[in-house]
């Protein structure tokens, strides 16, 4: 297929009818022609994911409307297009990968029923005979112990990989354009190299076209032809992506390239008295078989770690995807059952029970990986931010909402408006904001990090990181950082641990491991990051 694929004319979209709607999108232009990568590239909230989204109507229109413009794929209007013609659009000619793999995948299927489905729906596969196409997709994706993973549902996989089970299932159908929503934001830097080259060749075998939605400069500048930037709603600047990188006619699109200089990592301090510390940590989950459900055997989360937190510090913990580093950071605030030894400060907590640990839950905050599924979907930001203060009996009611309000305004969300507005209104870099102003409102001394960057902007990024840094020197805060990111990583932390398959590989100063690592696992995954 050649020639021009998909073409936006003029495209608007808004939110809310009446007086109450609010345009997001104000009339942009741009095309995709069969075979190429299109990118659109720009910080959160400026209207990349609806855009994309309409292209195959995915929005409720109970509260989204389109007053003008047209979408034509192959030349037909997508705006107006039936619900049939629509359901055989949606995941056979055009197939999405999603910013979110928790909330598109369904909680009470299994991974392999779920790509059955598509399979059958689009290619009349029947399910017996669909497993070795899905083993082989899945595979390719590069998910670890693929076969075993098919009886898995998405709650018992990592991050990283619902991710690659999420790539699988928009790449199944071999579709004619490929949306890409932030698709390697939750990949460790080896498999998203994978994850490209993947992307890169299917292309060429499937002639396929492909849309980059992504803040991640890098992937643009590897795998588009042309890019478009945007910022509120509107497309500044459109044209091939060397020419736009060398030769940005906006003053927004410098900024975006010139924007997260690296820094070198932050000295680390070996006398600093210990936060936390953990004792030959072991975390194993039961893997059972048969009618009866019993224990065949065991899944190693975690085996065997030991490391110690400093106040005032930033620990580090990298790895793949599914290495243990999440299950390691919620053993370590007693949301995992675990067997070892767990301080806090001097004070062992494993063995507390949940009365004696609830007013130590104060001082320990988590920010998940995935912000609209920790967000409740029913709550308004003031009492999304400000539960955990009711919770714990902080301050009279209108002290708590000044707090949230304060809380908010730390992480770049300080307007008075955006108290009463829910998640779902929030782009995915704003609910990750939220997120942090949740945890931070009740002033903890230890903040676990689960991928808090990784759903923003790269201008964004560096916004948080040295947001952090500060509070880290007013409050000292102690940080466990758990990121793929080692650009970040680098930037932010003074103690690194490297993680594989629930073990410590590596662990020391960060700034001696990133000059000098030891094992060929972390040059490795130095190598995939920096080209060096």
């Amino acid at each position: 297929m050649s020639g021009r694929l998909v073409e936006y004319r003029g495209f608007r979209a808004a939110f809310g009818a009446g007086e109450q709607s609010r345009e997001v999108v104000h009339g942009i232009d741009f095309y995709i022609d069969g075979h190429e990568t299109f990118a659109l590239v720009g910080e959160s909230g400026s209207g990349k994911t609806v855009s994309a989204q309409a292209l195959l109507r995915l929005l409720s229109e109970d509260w989204i409307r389109y007053p003008g413009g047209e979408i034509l794929f192959e030349g037909r209007d997508v705006l107006k297009m039936p619900e049939p013609e629509l359901l055989r659009l949606r995941g056979r000619e055009v197939g999405m990968i999603f910013q979110e793999p928790m909330t598109s995948l369904n909680p009470l299927h299994t991974i392999e029923k779920q790509l059955a489905e598509s399979l059958f729906l689009h290619q009349g596969i029947a399910r017996r005979k669909s497993r070795f196409l899905i083993l082989d997709w899945l595979n390719r994706v590069g998910l670890r112990d693929a076969e075993r993973r098919l009886s898995a549902y998405p709650h018992e996989l990592s991050g990283g990989e619902r991710q690659r089970v999420m790539i699988a299932l928009a790449l199944l159908n071999k579709p004619k354009l490929l949306i890409a929503d932030e698709p390697t934001t939750a990949l460790d830097v080896t498999i998203q190299d994978q994850i490209l080259t993947l992307i890169g060749e299917l292309q060429k075998d499937l002639g396929m076209a492909v849309l980059f939605i992504t803040h991640d400069l890098g992937v643009v500048r590897r795998m588009a032809a042309r890019t478009a930037v945007m910022r509120d709603g509107l497309i500044l600047e459109t044209g091939p992506t060397g020419e736009i990188f060398a030769h940005p006619r906006e003053e927004y699109t410098r900024l975006l390239i010139g924007s997260g200089e690296e820094e070198e990592s932050p000295g680390t301090d070996p006398e600093a008295p210990a936060a936390a510390a953990l004792r030959n940590l072991r975390v194993y989950f039961p893997v059972k078989k048969g009618l009866l459900r019993r224990v065949a055997g065991h899944v190693k989360a975690v085996d065997g770690v030991d490391f110690v937190l400093r106040r005032g510090r930033t620990l580090g913990l990298v790895g793949e995807s599914g290495s243990g580093k999440t299950t390691l950071g919620k053993a370590l605030l007693r949301l995992e059952k675990s067997s070892g030894v767990i301080l806090l400060g001097d004070r062992e907590i494993q063995d507390l029970n949940e009365k004696a640990l609830r007013p130590l839950r104060r001082k320990m905050q988590i920010i998940f990986q995935d912000p609209y599924g920790s967000l409740s979907p029913r709550m308004t930001i003031e009492h999304i931010v400000g539960e955990g203060l009711l919770i714990h009996r902080i301050g009279t009611k209108a002290g708590r909402r000044e707090r949230v309000l304060e809380a908010l305004g730390e992480v770049g969300l300080g307007n008075e408006d955006f108290l009463d507005r829910y998640p779902n209104e929030f782009s995915g870099g704003q609910r990750q904001r939220i997120a942090l102003a949740r945890s931070l409102v009740l002033e903890p001394e230890i903040l676990v990090l689960d991928e808090p960057t990784s759903s923003l902007d790269r201008t964004i990024q560096y916004q948080v990181v040295k947001l952090l840094r500060e509070l880290q020197r007013r409050r000292g805060l102690s940080y466990v950082f758990i990121s793929h990111d080692l650009r970040i990583v680098r930037s932010l932390c003074h103690d690194i641990l490297i993680m594989k398959a629930g073990k410590v590989v590596e662990a020391g100063p960060a700034a001696e491991i990133f000059a000098n690592p030891k094992e060929e696992y972390t040059r490795e995954l130095l190598r995939t990051a920096f080209g060096v």
